[in-house]
């Protein structure tokens, strides 16, 4: 090995008055950046609501029971509707009266008995009284609480007798056939995660569960403080195993940009930061980088280089700006050939 060395550098050439140096080069490889995303989300009913009533009164029925699953439209509380109903009532004949006076006054309207300014009076008093049971209905109808729509009900600290006000909550309703898991991601991810990617999502409660959760839409603005956005995916859940509030673990992984990649000892720290030697008509050329991440013993670099261009990778403390350099074969690779072996055996060491 050592006659290989003092072989290599006898051919060498001079360059500006220095002799070359012995260096092993290489092309780079050209590697896509990994983007890999770990974040932990919580998950949220597609659809929920916090029931609380429009009126205040006196709870006189309870029609559900916590985990019950209610259509839209089902009464789920009753209040106390006396008054409203004797409301109701009163307004109904109000409207029957209006009605009926209205109707005499046109009986004999072309006998010119009655005015044209009465028929109108007579018209507006049925009007108002219509209003007046509409009103009168819609506070009856406010005694009901009714669903919103179709989904399971939480539970509830409302009984019979209980007094309640528009500030009195009933209970939670949710739609969770889908539930949406948010989470936060970097700023530096937020070109790959748009709605219809797929990422991956595990539940802490059922860490062998891994379920395919589609990005459904992304926040419009970074947060300052985290330097992060936040995420929404749908995840389905018509099997109904899954609930609102849980936790997961958000998995992520993506190609980014192409860039260079060179072993990480082909690269030279200095005064001015990281840079690399390569190869230019002979001679070291010292191209500055930026390390973006490193992978199985390479180094994935934002550098002026092409996967053509020459590096070196072996000799880079020996070189500097504009040193003549002279490319040989790794020693590992020179020392293979049989040949080389048998006849430095047979003519015994070197002096």
């Amino acid at each position: 090995m050592a006659l290989l060395i003092l072989s290599a550098c006898s051919e060498s050439e001079e360059r500006g008055g220095d002799e070359a140096v012995a260096v092993v080069a290489d092309n780079p490889v050209m590697l896509s950046e990994v983007l890999q995303v770990e974040a932990v989300g919580s998950a949220r009913a597609a659809t929920s609501a916090d029931i609380y009533p429009e009126t205040a009164g006196r709870v006189t029925v309870v029609r559900f029971t916590a985990g019950d699953f209610v259509q839209r439209g089902q009464p789920l509380l009753v209040l106390d509707s006396r008054q409203q109903r004797l409301a109701v009532e009163l307004a109904e004949v109000q409207v029957q009266e209006a009605s009926q006076l209205l109707a005499r006054y046109r009986r004999i309207e072309d006998t010119g008995a009655i005015s044209d300014s009465q028929i109108e009076a007579g018209e507006t008093a049925l009007a108002s009284a219509r209003v007046e049971l509409q009103q009168a209905q819609e506070a009856l109808a406010d005694r009901t609480v009714r669903a919103p729509f179709s989904g399971h009900i939480g539970l509830t600290e409302i009984d019979i007798g209980d007094r309640v006000g528009p500030d009195t909550l009933i209970a939670q309703l949710d739609q969770r056939g889908t539930l949406f898991v948010d989470f936060p991601a970097p700023e530096a991810a937020f070109s790959r995660l748009s709605p219809g990617t797929v990422v991956e999502v595990t539940p802490f409660s059922d860490p062998d569960r891994t379920v395919e959760a589609r990005i459904v839409t992304v926040d419009s603005s970074i947060a300052t403080d985290q330097r992060t956005f936040t995420v929404r995916t749908a995840i389905d859940n018509s099997d109904d195993t899954l609930r609102p509030g849980m936790s997961f673990r958000v998995r992520f992984a993506g190609s980014g940009v192409v860039r260079p990649a060179v072993p990480e000892q082909a690269i030279v720290w200095g005064g001015e930061g990281s840079y690399l030697w390569q190869v230019v008509d002979r001679a070291a050329q010292r191209v500055p980088l930026t390390i973006v991440s490193r992978r199985d013993g390479m180094a994935l670099v934002d550098a002026a280089i092409g996967e053509d261009d020459l590096v070196i990778v072996e000799g880079v403390q020996k070189v500097r700006e504009g040193q003549a350099v002279n490319i040989v074969q790794p020693l590992e690779q020179a020392a293979q050939p049989v040949e080389l072996r048998e006849q430095a055996e047979t003519e015994g060491p070197p002096e």
